[in-house]
């Protein structure tokens, strides 16, 4: 018997929109798990200091992971919880 259980049941699965892709998830996942599993390599750029920014910690303390999460510029992905037909865009890079 194992102590771990899914709070969602297996197989049970949401659909967003990231960068414009139709991109399928499970509901327990957050959005920076899913573009780091989609091989996004940065979410962004650092305003200072112009380099592509990536998450650190994916506990909110980094702030690395900053996109525009239905509409809403500056959020957090690490801390948003995928939804239903979320749009998530990001200014990162992928893994070719």
């Amino acid at each position: 018997m194992s102590i771990w259980k899914r709070a969602i049941p297996p197989g049970e699965t949401v659909t967003i929109h990231v960068n414009g892709q139709t991109v399928t998830a499970t509901p327990d996942e957050t959005v920076a798990t899913v573009l780091l599993r989609l091989g996004t390599r940065s979410f962004g750029i650092n305003p200072a200091s112009g380099y592509p920014q990536a998450p650190a910690c994916l506990m909110g303390v980094c702030f690395g992971c900053l996109c525009r999460i239905d509409g809403r510029p500056g959020t957090q992905a690490c801390l948003e919880q995928v939804r239903d037909g979320m749009v998530v865009e990001t200014g990162g890079l992928r893994v070719s």
